[in-house]
Formats: C-alpha cells, structure tokens, sequence
C-alpha cells in the first residue's frame, strides 16, 4: 500500500519499484533483537522481502560473523556484505542500532538510500537526537519517520505496538499496516514519539530497578514474602511474584541496553531543563546487574534474586526470619 496519492505519483517516478502490489522491499540497519523479531513474524510470506546489514557481520572475530550469518538465515533475511548492499534500491528501511549509534547509522544511510525512501528510526534516542538524524536524513532526499517501539518485542514480535511521528508519518502507516504491524499516530513533529517513549521509560525502566533492588534486600533480610504480601494489599491486581520475577530477569539480561537506553532519557530531560537524578541512579543499578552477564534460567524470583545475589556479593549469606 502506497501511504498517499502523493506517494503513488512518487513511486512511479522512481527508479525502481517503490513497493510492488505483491512484494513489500524492507532493509535493516542493524539486526539485533527487535529486527529478528520483526523479520521472524513475517518468514514465510513471499509478500515480504527483507535484507539487512549488521555491523557483527565486519567483526574479526569469525564466530560473531558467522553467528550473525545465521541470524539472518534462520529469519530468511539477505545479509548484505555492506550498508549500500543493503540498502539498493530498498523503499523502507528499519533503523534499529543501539542508542550511541542511532545519529551514526543516519549519517551512513544518508547518501545510500534511494530517492524519497521511508526511514523508520525505531532506536531509542532523545527527541533532540531524532531530531538530528531526521535533518541529515530528509537532507538527503529520504523521509524520515520517528518510530517508538512501546513494549517488548519479544512478546508480540512483528505486532509490537509502535508510535510515529513526524511529517511523513501517515505515509509510513500505511507501510506499516500492510507490513501487519500495530501503529498509531503521535501528531507532532519528529520527537514526538521518542518523548512518549523516554518520558515512559522514567517509569518502566525505575521500577524496574527498583523491583530489583527490593527483592535482593528482601532476599537477604528474609522478608521478601512479607514485604510482596503487603504490596498485594496496597496494589491490588498485580500478581507481585510473578511481576518481580519477569523485572528481575529484564535487568538482568538486558541492563547493559537499558542503561544505554536510560542515558538518552536523560539526554531528554536535558533537552527539557530538568536534571534527572533518579534516571541516573535506574540507569547506573541497571549496569551494574546487567553487566553481570547472568543467566537467569529458574523462573521465580526468589531463584533469580538469588543468582544474582551470589554474582554481586559471593560471600553472603541469605538470612531467614526466626
């Protein structure tokens, strides 16, 4: 689908096939968890055809190329050699680097994409930092869309509810749609989306150090069924084990990106004259367990509170109520 009359009168003039009634042509820049998991939703549909280059794919080391090699094929993805392989002659293109390298991954985009191409920026960047890559992209000749990923994509994968904003927005919707994608619009200019999505992650990304700051304290002062049991009566609805257990494995498998994540949403509140301290703190205890590198393979929380207890402090000993 052609997001616009406008757009259809463009698609004609491209060199190329903008999006055919049967293929839809998408690139990744960048193959991580939220490419594979969109890529993985649409396997199988001859209706798509994704390529994607990674920079894994340069590494020296041959165990991460060839690790990236199959990421690729197990999502039936092309794997281009390099970013204009990738990207020849592709209408919609997926950002989705980490957040350091969101602004770099435009600048590369820039003169490789084709004419009036949809640039969809799903990282997770400050509105100001969005901002920034939309110039050098519609610079180019491209159409830039801010693109707020708002929930995990490994649970919905392809269907992970999605923000946009920006001038070419609407147009991107429509390819979204027909991609069977879930977004909605956030009227405003580029920035809008990502504010709702840094503005969000104050919340998400505290409580989520938060939880686990207070299981492993409860852990090791032997309240934490008590002090659970007294959130269910003051939050009711919320099944509290099973809520810190799924936050303390978010942390611990995903802080290092949170943390990186979590130095943008200060960037933002920079941008807006505020200073931020307890996004620094969240972002700070998120390092500080992700770097752990642990595998929480037990799914209660008492189990992976307590891994993650013996990886930071191995000399304590967990202490039980008389």
């Amino acid at each position: 689908m052609i997001g616009s009359p406008g757009d259809e009168m463009l698609a004609r003039s491209l060199p190329g096939p903008f999006m055919t009634e049967e293929t839809a042509r998408v690139a990744f820049i960048g193959f991580g968890e939220a490419a594979s998991a969109f890529a993985a939703g649409w396997r199988g549909r001859a209706s798509v055809d994704c390529t994607a280059y990674d920079v894994k794919t340069d590494s020296p080391n041959a165990a991460v190329r060839a690790a990236k090699q199959a990421d690729f094929a197990a999502d039936t993805v092309t794997g281009g050699a390099t970013l204009d392989e990738a990207l020849d002659g592709i209408p919609l293109v997926f950002s989705l680097v980490t957040p350091d390298q969101a602004l770099v991954a435009a600048q590369a985009a820039a003169a490789r994409l084709m004419p009036s191409a949809l640039y969809l920026d799903g990282n997770s960047c400050s509105p100001g930092t969005k901002r920034r890559a939309a110039s050098v992209i519609d610079g180019a000749g491209g159409r830039y869309v801010d693109v707020a990923i708002m929930a995990p994509v490994s649970t919905a994968g392809h269907k992970t509810p999605l923000l946009v904003s920006g001038a070419h927005a609407s147009s991107a919707l429509g390819e979204l749609a027909d991609l069977d994608m879930v977004a909605d619009l956030a009227e405003g200019p580029v920035g809008t989306a990502s504010s709702v999505k840094m503005v969000r992650s104050i919340m998400i990304k505290g409580l989520e150090a938060l939880m686990a700051e207070c299981m492993l304290a409860g852990r090791l002062a032997g309240v934490d069924e008590t002090v659970l049991s007294s959130l269910a009566k003051t939050f009711p609805g919320i099944d509290w084990p099973k809520t810190a257990s799924y936050m303390l494995e978010r942390v611990a498998t995903h802080g290092a990106r949170r943390a990186a994540e979590m130095g943008e949403v200060e960037a933002a509140l920079n941008e807006l004259g505020l200073d931020g301290p307890m996004t620094r703190a969240a972002a700070d205890w998120q390092a500080a367990i992700g770097s752990l590198a642990i595998d929480l393979a037990e799914d209660s929380y008492q189990s992976r509170a307590d891994t993650i207890l013996a990886a930071l402090k191995p000399d304590t000993k967990l202490r039980a109520l008389p």
